[in-house]
């Protein structure tokens, strides 16, 4: 069964550990290529590369289960200080050397799959080097994934696009025909999940395809992006720019932790409202909350969400709809030729 993960950084990330020891999925991953803050920065502006965090937040996803555990912790590992290091991952800087070793961020990947035993294709959604531009109802424009992620106020986006042209990468559409599920989500609405559907090629791939959509939404809501919305209003954003509805969306139904919980409360964000019209999507209700606080590595300087989806409990959820999907099939294959 072919699953196709549309998104980038933790969100994807966790939907991927979750699934990968289902050994009859066959796993991709559509990987963002617009982040342009900490150490991406650096990778665009110095480098000319397209950025690579969210690349190798997937590698290290897919990788099996049996890989060697220093590897692992070395390519994930945060200079906490050093002029010109810190903030900076040990991995990006290898993928760096191995970009130019290669010739390509695509071969690159393909290195370091083999080094990391990666069951799945890691693709991005386009070559193209284009930033994230942002309207907002106040007549605010800002230019840059970064800042539009990192607000010092709540404001409300108006309009959304690239500041030049960004066509999909051929590898990104064939994986998308080819699906039987593709899941969009979790990841921040504006600078994470609705990027990768602005690219030329993507939404009309992806009303091509038979695939059947899933979304899942971010715990909780977050300033500059999602505060003040329901799950209709992001449903509704998503897909319009996709051009089709999504047929199944998650929900989580259990508690966040109290003590992150309160933290979230306390700087104006909420939980979303549960307000998902029409009959046409399956909706889903589950406990898919880590019990857990995310802890931040030494020299991470961005803001990170402090609580995240159990790639335990996402990936039973989204297997039962697989299994669920698969007998259906099965089912009426054989009445045809009862």
């Amino acid at each position: 069964m072919n699953i196709t993960v549309i998104g980038g950084g933790t969100g994807s990330s966790t939907v991927l550990e979750g699934l990968k020891s289902k050994k009859d999925l066959s796993l991709k991953v559509i990987v963002g290529m617009m982040d342009d803050g900490g150490s991406n920065a650096v990778v665009r502006d110095e480098f000319g590369l397209l950025p690579l965090s969210d690349l190798r937040k997937s590698i290290i996803a897919l990788s099996t289960e049996n890989e060697d555990q220093i590897l692992r912790n070395l390519f994930t590992y945060r200079f906490s200080q050093g002029d010109g290091l810190k903030g900076h991952t040990l991995g990006n800087l290898l993928m760096i050397a191995m970009t130019e070793i290669t010739g390509s961020e695509v071969e690159a990947i393909e290195m370091f799959k083999y080094l990391f035993s990666v069951s799945g294709d890691i693709i991005p959604v386009t070559l193209d080097k284009v930033k994230l531009v942002a309207e907002y109802t106040n007549g605010m424009k800002i230019v840059g994934e970064h800042f539009i992620d990192e607000p010092e106020e709540d404001r409300k986006i108006s309009k959304f696009y690239f500041d030049g042209k960004a066509k999909a990468f051929d590898g990104a559409l064939n994986a998308i025909l080819s699906s039987d599920y593709i899941i969009i989500g979790p990841g921040d609405l504006y600078t994470t999940t609705l990027p990768n559907l602005l690219v030329d090629g993507i939404p009309q791939a992806l009303q091509e395809s038979s695939a059947k959509l899933i979304f899942i939404s971010n715990l909780m809501s977050k300033i500059g992006q999602t505060r003040g919305l329901t799950l209709e209003d992001m449903l509704k954003t998503l897909e319009d720019s996709i051009g089709r509805r999504f047929d199944y969306v998650l929900v989580n139904n259990g508690k966040i932790p109290q003590k992150a919980y309160q933290r979230y409360v306390e700087k104006g964000e909420h939980l979303f409202k549960e307000d998902i019209k029409g009959k046409d999507r399956v909706i889903i209700k589950a406990d898919l909350v880590a019990n857990s606080l995310l802890k931040k590595d030494k020299g991470d300087t961005l803001d990170r969400s402090l609580v995240r989806h159990d790639p335990e409990k996402l990936g039973t959820e989204l297997y039962k709809i697989f299994r669920k999907g698969w007998r259906s099939k099965l089912f009426s294959f054989l009445a045809m030729y009862r």
